[in-house]
């Protein structure tokens, strides 16, 4: 097969992984495309659950007389390490499948270079760094997670034209297409991080309200340092549909075995500069296969956030109205120390009629 052709299927590959990106658990999405005689005999992505794989997924379709001497395009190595699932390398063999093409290496120290070496000990050939650039866009997030052991943590914050977090008359800042946009946000991680103080001011639902990506509806992670959350909030009251981890320094027995009868994970947690560690959160919540987070607090965890560097990307959303005399809750120079702290930033106005959003990455 000419590198052209290579590069062709590839590109489909890597496409199809880029389309389920963020919808496959704690898993990297996947695309595998299995081609015959310049023919496309199967493709799939990972599963939303993250199982099974998506080199799984493509060979199931097909009959053992199609996969023989086939070849399989994969946007990541395959997987070589036992898990929940067998290796995905081993299926690939039993196949007879002859040649195996993938985009990038994996940087999981259980397979990363492994699945080269066992395939072409198998007399199976093996071309593998195949528009590997495109494919390091795609995995950044997972990549990140698998080299630091914590979760990518994606910052959102919606405030008016004139700087403010909060409007007196009315409980939306921004407009519906902005509101939207959060939920596809939300949609595309596995947590929301929130505080006490968010919950116990708005009650909100911290859910994805889109049909179609409702099931996509992350866990949540709730900081409440002295236990102060109120016992009627909508998030605790329903803790036992989407799991709910709790927070917290200040021993209250009471309150802790209400959090427990409601499902809440409750989990107490050491002090840094006299808040809640944040690392310790984060590294926690990766312990719990947690690997991407969206933070929708106020301005206090969320500058905490920033200033200390657990940051990956934010989103800010920017209403086109001022609020003024209506406005509380005012976050000076938000843009300026969001550009310090990010090297790029994308204005996007396409999509939210008046409203803009600023994506700094």
């Amino acid at each position: 097969m000419s590198i052209k052709k290579d590069k062709y299927f590839i590109s489909l590959a890597n496409n199809i992984a880029q389309n389920t990106l963020g919808y496959t658990g704690p898993n990297p999405s996947v695309g595998t495309v299995i081609v015959k005689k310049n023919k496309i005999l199967s493709f799939a992505s990972t599963s939303a659950t993250g199982r099974p794989h998506s080199e799984v997924n493509a060979l199931n379709k097909i009959s053992n007389k199609d996969k023989k001497n086939s070849t399989i395009y994969i946007s990541l190595e395959p997987c070589t390490h036992y898990g929940k699932t067998s290796p995905c390398v081993n299926q690939i063999i039993k196949s007879n499948i002859n040649r195996v093409v993938y985009s990038i290496n994996d940087v999981d120290y259980r397979t990363s270079g492994k699945s080269y070496r066992i395939l072409k000990s198998k007399k199976i050939t093996v071309r593998r760094n195949i528009l590997h650039k495109n494919s390091k866009s795609i995995y950044t997030k997972y990549f990140y997670t698998k080299k630091n052991n914590l979760p990518y943590v994606v910052g959102k914050l919606a405030i008016s034209k004139d700087y403010f977090l909060k409007d007196k008359k009315k409980f939306y800042i921004t407009n519906n297409l902005s509101l939207k946009t959060t939920h596809i946000l939300r949609s595309r991680v596995n947590c929301i991080l929130t505080s006490s103080n968010t919950i116990n001011d708005d009650n909100p639902k911290l859910n994805c309200r889109i049909y179609g990506l409702n099931k996509f509806s992350p866990k949540i992670a709730i900081l409440d340092k002295n236990l102060k959350i109120k016992k009627n909030s909508y998030l605790i009251n329903n803790a036992k549909k989407n799991r709910t981890f709790l927070f917290y320094n200040k021993d209250n027995k009471s309150t802790i075995k209400y959090l427990k009868s409601k499902g809440v994970v409750v989990i107490k947690t050491p002090t840094f500069e006299n808040n809640l560690d944040l690392k310790y959160i984060l590294k926690k919540l990766y312990k719990f296969e947690i690997s991407s987070i969206i933070v929708e607090a106020g301005k206090l965890l969320t500058l905490s956030l920033l200033n200390n560097n657990f940051l990956n990307e934010f989103y800010l959303f920017i209403s086109s109205e001022k609020l003024n005399k209506r406005g509380t809750l005012k976050i000076k120079n938000i843009k300026t120390n969001l550009s310090k702290k990010f090297k790029n930033f994308k204005l996007d106005e396409t999509f939210l009629d008046k409203d803009n959003l600023i994506h700094y990455y």
